[in-house]
């Protein structure tokens, strides 16, 4: 089964994106700030990541850069999304930025498209 870590401190959302991406197969973790996710996916790498860029601890653009910076983990596909205008560009070579809100048909097409079907 293939696993996506979602990342985001709004918890409304998360448990959304958890549930939809549950629904459609895909077994899915969660972590509320880029430093828990981290930690996650260097214990167990997923095979998607999709986090948000603003959030406490660690944002999702650090954790991109933390991502990138390892040789291994930055083969895993990244979805950073966010409410803001304009995010600013961070060197990762699978990284996908997306302006939230996401629909949950976009979200599927973006999961399905970069990790194929559950």
């Amino acid at each position: 089964m293939k696993k996506i870590l979602v990342v985001d401190d709004e918890f409304d959302l998360l448990t959304t994106w958890r549930l939809v991406l549950q629904m459609e197969g895909y077994q899915v973790v969660t972590a509320s700030n880029g430093l828990l996710a981290l930690e996650s996916v260097r214990a167990n790498p997923p095979d998607l990541i999709i986090t948000d860029w603003m959030m406490p601890t660690m944002d999702g653009l650090a954790l991109c850069r933390a991502l990138a910076s390892d040789d291994t983990l930055s083969q895993i596909p990244v979805v950073l999304s966010s409410a803001a205008a304009r995010i600013p560009d961070v060197s990762h070579p699978r990284l996908e930025s997306h302006r939230k809100p996401l629909s949950i048909d976009s979200l599927i097409e973006i999961v399905t498209r970069l990790i194929g079907p559950a």
